[in-house]
């Protein structure tokens, strides 16, 4: 039986403005203002663009809680829950369930390179524990460890389990991993030079870091698609593909903090061990950024 989606389109996985002094909620508050103005279908807040992993648990729990307020219902609010201890993850789960949450984003536990069973495990006693639906967020080249597509099998068995930020970039896998679990788990793309294909697969939406620039444009590109302007849609994938590439040429989130820094949105600080872009790199997102017209 197929499941609704959290959202259909594109959610921004939105930075999180930061100063040397703490988190910057009136900048988080007008990125948010902005984003819903600019007709993003859904936010996704703390996860691994917005910082959740560099934020102090206080800090962490506080901007789901502001960010839920200032969301107010206007697009579904989906919370980073993720942690390498599962109890962790549990609590923060719970706690973005109990301020409004609409979903929870969890990423597979880095470093730990658990096994395939140690996932489904720890998926279901979040899922147990939680009263919104879980995504899950599988990026491998980040955490160690890939959730395969029969695991995803058994993962989508439980009804609280009802999505997957599909980050692997290996579409074989992802078309294996559509085929088993026959639309019980809503697929999202995590990788915005893969928005097309993975739509193609049946995909509804992309969980997006070029959308901090653009959540116009890449709503755009994803609702043209569904209403069958393949042609278009895909015009818009290719005429990014520079710039996407640009927003990784470093370590997520330093190039997008870098950009949204340029547009105004926010300093340029990160929490260490990330540091600010270097010269050779920005230049050249922030020259593509200008042929955008975004500087």
């Amino acid at each position: 039986m197929a499941v609704r989606p959290i959202f259909t389109g594109a959610a921004t996985a939105l930075i999180t403005p930061t100063t040397p002094s703490g988190v910057d909620y009136d900048a988080l508050g007008r990125l948010i203002d902005w984003q819903i103005d600019q007709g993003i279908d859904a936010l996704v807040i703390a996860g691994s663009t917005g910082e959740g992993k560099t934020l102090t648990i206080p800090e962490h729990r506080e901007v789901l809680r502001y960010s839920a307020e200032r969301i107010a219902g206007r697009v579904p609010m989906i919370a980073g829950t993720g942690s390498n201890e599962t109890s962790v993850s549990i609590s923060m789960s719970q706690y973005a369930c109990e301020v409004g949450a609409d979903a929870l984003l969890v990423v597979t536990p880095y470093y730990i390179k658990a096994t395939q069973n140690g996932l489904v495990k720890m998926y279901n006693m979040i899922a147990d524990a939680v009263t919104k639906p879980v995504i899950i967020y599988n990026v491998p080249s980040r955490t160690g460890v890939n959730v395969e597509p029969e695991t995803y099998a058994r993962l989508a068995e439980h009804e609280n389990i009802v999505g997957i930020k599909e980050a692997n970039s290996d579409i074989s896998k992802i078309a294996s991993t559509a085929a088993l679990t026959d639309g019980r788990l809503v697929l999202y793309s995590g990788n915005d030079d893969q928005i097309l294909p993975i739509l193609s697969l049946g995909g509804k939406g992309v969980i997006s870091v070029l959308s901090n620039l653009l959540p116009a444009e890449t709503s755009r590109m994803c609702h043209m698609y569904f209403e069958g302007d393949t042609a278009g849609a895909t015009a818009l994938q290719l005429r990014y593909i520079p710039l996407i590439r640009a927003l990784f040429s470093e370590v997520n989130p330093i190039p997008a903090k870098a950009a949204m820094a340029a547009m105004g949105w926010c300093e340029n600080f990160l929490r260490m061990p990330l540091t600010p872009m270097e010269d050779i790199h920005k230049g050249k997102l922030f020259e593509l950024m200008h042929e955008e017209g975004l500087i």
